[in-house]
Parts: C-alpha cells; structure tokens; sequence
C-alpha cells in the first residue's frame, strides 16, 4: 500500500514574524499621526479661542452685567496676504471702558475680475490682554467669498472682561490692538457661494 507524502509550505521565521509586527506597528502609527495632524488645527483653534494663548481674541456669549470706569484705547489693524483685495479698519481706534460693549467695522474690497475666497485670522496685543478681549460678534475664522469688484463692511462686536483689571500682568497697559489678516481661503470648496449681506444704512455690510 502506497502513502502519498504532503509538503507543507515552511512556517515564517522569528525574524520574519517581528519584522511583520514591525510593520503593522509602523503603519498604525503613521495613521495616527496623520489623523492627529489634520485634527490638530481646528483643536488649536479652539484651544486659543478658549483660553486666548497666542494672542488669539476669545469667544463669548454674553457681555459682562458689570463695566468699570477705567477706559481703554482699543486701536484696529488691517492687513491682506496674497489677495488681490483691500482692507482696512473704518475706524483707528475706539475708547471704551473695560466691561462696556464696543461696535467697529473693517471694510475689504475684491479688485479680481473674478470671486474670490478669503478668511480672516486675528490676534491681540500686547498677548496678556488677549485672556480678556472677548467678541460677542467677528468675521474671522470663516470663509468669505467676495465678487469682482465688491465691497463689503464686517462688524465686530466686542468687549474687555473686567477681569482685566484686576491682572498685575495687565496693569498700566491701557492701550489694546485688534488686528486682522486676510488669507486665501486654499481649502475653500470650487464655486463658493458668496456670503449673504444686508444694507445697514447705505452701504452693504455683513448680517449682524
């Protein structure tokens, strides 16, 4: 009687299953990585708007029942990177005091022959009032599409939380900078529809 003899394939080495564990390993963490770089923007964003670190204006959702009699000089900056746009503050500075609600308009024009897409990042100086200098209302962080040859004024609505007072890190610095850039918004989808506006008085300006 005959016995047939099966071959079987030879198993993976010691050296051979680590360096296969090595990979996978190598893999997943390239993976986390890159899930960790693309979430690490909008997390920054929202760290800064929280905490006001680097300078970054915080987020609020109601203005302060208290407001002092010390004034502050808010002044505003403006200022456009690679757009063929211009952009500036309506007003240079506004004298407030700290709790008080604060009103100011910036005014950018597209001069493209074509709509273009832009967003506005800002920052606060000196840095330790950045803690304090709250906006109720800002255009900033948001894509903006503007049509050729259009102009358009965006409101800030804004206030300093009379927490700034009491700061040794803020005290005797009574003059505060607001300042916006304007980028290209490189991530903007194709055919960005253009924001909606309303007319306060006669001249166009971005929906309160």
């Amino acid at each position: 009687m005959s016995s047939t003899v099966r071959s079987e394939a030879p198993g993976r080495s010691p050296e051979e299953r680590r360096n296969r564990r090595v990979a996978i390993i190598c893999a997943s963490g390239f993976v986390l990585m890159l899930g960790a770089a693309f979430a690490a923007v909008p997390l920054y964003k929202a760290f800064c708007q929280v905490t006001g670190f680097d300078g970054t204006v915080r987020r609020a959702d109601a203005a302060p029942d208290t407001v002092l009699a010390r004034k502050l000089e808010i002044r505003f900056d403006a200022n456009v990177r690679e757009l063929p746009w211009s952009f500036s503050a309506e007003q240079a500075s506004q004298t407030v005091r700290i709790g008080e609600t604060g009103l100011a308009f910036f005014k950018v024009t597209n001069h493209a022959k074509t709509p273009i897409t832009g967003r506005a990042v800002y920052n606060v100086v000196p840095e330790q009032a950045a803690a304090y200098f709250q906006k109720l209302e800002c255009f900033c962080f948001s894509d903006q599409t503007l049509q050729p040859g259009q102009t358009i004024e965006f409101p800030v609505v804004y206030f300093v939380d009379p927490k700034y007072a009491d700061d040794f890190e803020t005290k005797g610095k009574e003059q505060v900078t607001l300042s916006y850039t304007f980028y290209p918004a490189v991530d903007a989808a194709p055919g960005a529809k253009p924001i909606t506006v309303s007319a306060l008085g006669e001249k166009a300006r971005a929906g309160l």
